[in-house]
């Protein structure tokens, strides 16, 4: 049940990036689409090259950091010791983002030994939290959900959104003016859910009434306002619904094959684009202004070839870039689909790229920071690596870069 202990609301919440617009305080940045603002990044990194700190995260965890006001927020799973069992401890992070040293950790949620598993690279504490003024969100699936205070302690926790999942928990929330929102796509489950984010209580849900063969998925939802409606747009397996904001009714939906749906939605044009995702991917643009069964109308494109099953899309300007998790990046023009360049860059990838400075970053899950110029021409800027794994997507504090491997979150600054 959802549990209130205190009522103070830090600051108005209306969209997600009206709190704190220049700071890295989501998955994916301020506006979730993997865009950092600014110039001077780092494009040259190591192990022991143009890195600040690196400290030591305790436990198992994928979530990315997320930035503000001088403190780096991340979660992870600790595990502990029951008897000859083990179980998890989920907690939430705070970093000194000067020093990198850890300034409180608190625990939030218990794992039990007898949890569902998860999959061979997911963790127990993949979804990333949310910082909104004095507050952070911090979700872990099917365990709860709960919100701090910047100073670690509890404000309200809700463990009421039940639902069995498959391979673990995956999909971040989003913060749209007062509504914490984020996809249930378990294994008999398929709905979206918007909690009230100043209590968490349940605001509403929305059924996905989904017939998938396979209902379980792992999208984080974007948000647009088109025509004074906020649509939240949330990729499940076999369709991808647009509900309002205000009450989670129906706006439109698309069908399409696919399931394991792992990547965020990215908006621009007046399309979203998105990737269908397992077992075959597809990458579709669809129009935002329908209403109802859209399938047959508004999809202005799609394509087979380079598209990703768990990397979100990046979106710059009118090109459209995206890593597969084979390694194979592509850029391609957003308005019609047609590809520019096609290239291999590496192994395997999961975590989402970033754009900055007019370079776009790609992360390999053996470690390998590929820098890439972003434009219609492949140009390859640096590689570079900490030689640990990773699968979180980057994080960014000022013009600096965070990376988080298996055991350790890097602050990575420029030359």
């Amino acid at each position: 049940m959802f549990k209130t202990v205190i009522l103070t609301l830090a600051c108005t919440l209306t969209l997600a990036t009206d709190c704190f617009s220049a700071d890295w305080f989501q998955f994916r940045g301020p506006d979730g689409n993997g865009v950092a603002q600014g110039t001077g990044f780092p494009t040259s990194w190591g192990a022991e090259k143009n890195v600040k700190w690196a400290t030591g995260i305790p436990g198992q965890g994928w979530s990315s950091p997320v930035a503000g006001k001088g403190r780096i927020y991340l979660t992870s799973a600790i595990p502990k010791q029951t008897g000859e069992a083990t179980g998890y401890t989920l907690t939430t992070i705070c970093i000194d983002a000067g020093s990198g040293e850890i300034v409180w950790s608190t625990p939030v949620f218990e794992q039990k030994v007898d949890a569902p598993r998860i999959h061979g690279k997911n963790s127990h504490a993949s979804p990333t939290p949310i910082l909104a003024g004095k507050r952070l969100y911090v979700h872990f699936g099917h365990l709860g959900t709960a919100c701090l205070g910047i100073d670690g302690k509890i404000i309200w926790t809700n463990t009421d959104v039940n639902y069995s999942p498959v391979h673990g928990n995956g999909g971040s929330p989003i913060l749209v003016k007062d509504r914490l929102v984020f996809s249930v796509d378990g294994s008999k489950s398929a709905f979206i859910v918007a909690l009230n984010a100043k209590d968490g209580a349940e605001a509403w849900r929305f059924d996905r009434e989904s017939t998938s063969g396979r209902k379980f998925s792992f999208s984080t939802p974007a948000a647009v306002e088109v025509n004074g409606t906020t649509q939240i747009i949330s990729p499940g397996s076999d369709v991808v619904h647009a509900v309002d904001l205000n009450d989670g009714s129906l706006i439109w939906k698309v069908s399409y094959t696919g399931y394991s749906v792992i990547p965020r939605p990215v908006i621009g044009h007046g399309m979203v684009f998105l990737s269908t995702s397992y077992d075959s991917p597809s990458v579709m643009a669809i129009k935002l202004d329908g209403k109802g069964d859209v399938t047959d109308t508004h999809v202005a494109w799609s394509l087979t070839r380079g598209a990703p099953h768990t990397p979100s899309l990046l979106l710059v300007d009118k090109e459209l870039y995206m890593i597969s998790d084979r390694g194979i990046a592509t850029c391609l023009d957003a308005t019609s689909g047609e590809i520019h360049w096609q290239q291999r860059v590496g192994k395997t990838y999961s975590a989402s790229p970033v754009y900055a400075d007019g370079k776009i970053y790609l992360q390999s899950e053996d470690g390998f920071g590929i820098v890439i110029k972003a434009s219609t021409k492949y140009e390859l800027v640096s590689t570079n690596s900490l030689g640990a794994r990773t699968l979180a997507s980057y994080g960014v504090d000022g013009n600096d870069l965070l990376i988080r491997t298996a055991d350790q979150l890097y602050r990575i600054t420029s030359e």
